[in-house]
């Protein structure tokens, strides 16, 4: 670890001692979107460095210490993308994330980088969490499992499956038992909060006969991690976590796969719709029963904030002006998930070849 936190600080070091760009031969409204762009990345390179420092002195971290970060980075791509409104010639070359280039300069990566080491440290499991050893497969498992209980073919069921993963890669990365330095709240592999858990796991007793008739040794595998996690709180555990979570959010519209993969073939879009079963529940039940799932529009002005506050129509001034979009445009402006998703993707098939 030790090496990565002095690369990481010189890296930091070059960044702080970059200069802001020159100002001549703007207009008004483009010098005012360069000032405001100089801030934001300013604020960030400030907010990173000080939770470098705090983690390498050992200093107590504030509560939610990933809030004033994740405001920092969201201010650096929103007046980013206002800069490039303003300025289209600043629109440059793709970057790794896969965020498009008008709302990112791939010349901050590094500050990106350290963005996501910092937050694995202050999200690291508690010590008594209980980690498994197949996290990826036991995700998989899961997930086909509940479908196949449910009713599902095959196919079906194997979809289900997928599409649990990615849900594992959006929440966490694909960490498992992870806390949350942006909630007191959501916590675990699947990141619900004591009532989803609890609820998820009311469901799952509902449906545990048809899962040990359709796969006896999953359910074993359950009896098992039931006991481990009694008395603790289960959401450190990465089995029942996982397990509550789906049935919490997802498990009742694992019914609706069928239809949902005529309509969103991409396997990487079937992910992001039940993204937003965890993000925006009912507006999606909504959209999946309406039967124009990509033309129903949503403009209720809390569910736009849900979406803005998980990163979807959040950043620049043009995307924040939007009263509503239709889930077409909701699914095309989770581009933030998409490298993730990506990550799912092949370790499903690195499972599958197993």
């Amino acid at each position: 670890m030790q090496p990565r936190c002095y690369a990481a600080a010189a890296v930091l070091a070059l960044f702080l001692s970059m200069p802001a760009s020159a100002q001549g031969g703007l207009t008004p409204t483009q010098s005012e979107a360069q000032a405001a762009y100089d801030r934001a990345l300013g604020e960030f390179k400030s907010i990173l460095a000080e939770r470098r420092r705090q983690i390498e002195a050992k200093q107590p971290l504030p509560n939610l210490p990933g809030q004033a970060l994740y405001l920092a980075r969201v201010a650096v791509i929103s007046t980013y993308k206002d800069l490039t409104d303003a300025m289209p010639s600043r629109i440059g070359k793709p970057n790794k994330f896969g965020i498009p280039p008008a709302y990112f300069d791939a010349a901050i990566e590094p500050l990106v980088d350290e963005y996501a080491d910092i937050f694995e440290i202050m999200e690291a499991p508690p010590a008594s969490a209980q980690d498994s050893a197949t996290p990826f497969k036991d995700v998989v498992d899961l997930g086909a499992a509940i479908a196949r209980a449910k009713g599902l073919g095959p196919d079906d069921a194997a979809a289900a499956g997928r599409i649990s993963l990615g849900l594992f890669y959006a929440e966490t990365n694909g960490k498992q038992n992870v806390r949350n330095a942006r909630s007191n709240t959501y916590m675990g592999s699947l990141q619900t909060g004591p009532s989803e858990d609890r609820n998820g796991q009311r469901k799952w007793e509902a449906i545990k006969g048809k899962i040990a008739a359709v796969d006896p040794a999953l359910s074993a595998r359950d009896d098992k991690e039931e006991a481990r996690s009694r008395g603790t709180d289960r959401r450190f555990n990465h089995w029942t976590n996982v397990r509550d979570g789906l049935m919490n959010a997802h498990a009742e519209l694992f019914a609706e796969i069928p239809a949902i993969v005529k309509t969103l073939p991409d396997p990487i879009e079937q992910m992001k719709l039940f993204e937003l079963v965890q993000i925006i529940p009912t507006p999606t039940r909504s959209a999946l029963g309406s039967g124009e799932l990509l033309n129903y529009r949503v403009s209720n002005p809390t569910i736009m904030k849900h979406l803005r506050n998980n990163s979807i129509f959040a950043f620049g001034k043009s995307d924040r002006a939007r009263s509503s979009a239709s889930f077409r445009e909701i699914l095309g402006a989770m581009w933030l998930f998409k490298r993730k998703f990506d990550k799912a993707m092949a370790k499903y098939a690195e499972i599958n070849q197993r």
